[in-house]
């Protein structure tokens, strides 16, 4: 299973997911789910994350490092689960997708466990204009939707169910 998580410029918000998604997908032992991540936007292809995002995911105790920035194209419309960080991103990704592929296409806090049922989905915040907090409150919101996207990838309905 491949997941592609994709926010504006592919250097803040998508890879700090992009690093917890795998390394809490290791943890649980899933590893034949691999998450990557890319941006709607062209302007940071091949550069590394932010330093403010690396360095928040370093003190947390996360590898920043392998990240490049990538960009959202044809070549990711097979992936199984697309998970967009807001709004925008989300018609984006829409937009381009043929239609028949668009029903993988969720924003990333559908399987935040602070977003009520029936709640509407609220964006993954930009940090990029704030101050440092923004890093760490986007890294708070990562971390519990990542752990919401593991336990449904191993829940009943997850991947795994279908294999049966």
């Amino acid at each position: 299973m491949r997941v592609a998580l994709v926010c504006l410029g592919n250097i803040c918000r998508s890879p700090t997911a992009d690093v917890v998604l795998n390394a809490k997908l290791a943890d649980a032992g899933l590893d034949d789910v691999v998450a990557e991540s890319c941006g709607t936007g062209t302007w940071h292809l091949g550069e590394e994350m932010d330093a403010r995002s690396a360095a928040v995911l370093t003190a947390a105790g996360y590898d920043p490092s392998r990240h490049r920035a990538r960009h959202f194209d044809a070549s990711w419309f097979d992936h199984d689960l697309i998970l967009t960080m807001d709004r925008h991103n989300h018609s984006e990704v829409l937009a381009q997708l043929p239609t028949d592929r668009q029903d993988r296409v969720l924003m990333f806090r559908t399987f935040d466990p602070e977003v009520g049922a029936g709640a509407a989905v609220p964006d993954v915040p930009d940090p990029w204009y704030g101050g440092p907090q923004g890093f760490d409150t986007v890294l708070e919101i990562v971390e519990r939707t990542c752990d919401g996207i593991v336990a449904h990838l191993t829940g009943p309905d997850g991947p795994d169910a279908r294999r049966t």
